[in-house]
């Protein structure tokens, strides 16, 4: 398999998509944080992949900056 060049980037759903598409080929059925948000489990196989996941991309990473701006708008100009 070939390595990707240092600090290439993947948009991770699209890895997961790939993955999870041939596994089912396989006759597998492969789910991911049935009860909830499926993002943290993602960034692991991405992980274990040997790709590292990119925060832009990061569903988690923008709701927590989203909540942090909020948190600094209500702090400084009392905007809820």
């Amino acid at each position: 398999m070939e390595q990707a060049a240092p600090n290439e980037s993947y948009n991770p759903w699209t890895v997961v998509n790939l993955v999870f598409h041939h596994l089912a080929e396989q006759g597998l059925h492969p789910t991911f944080s049935e009860a909830g948000d499926p993002g943290e489990h993602a960034a692991r196989l991405l992980l274990a992949l040997g790709i590292q996941p990119r925060a832009e991309g990061n569903r988690q990473v923008f709701e927590n900056t989203k909540d942090e701006l909020a948190r600094i708008r209500t702090a400084m100009l009392g905007e809820a």
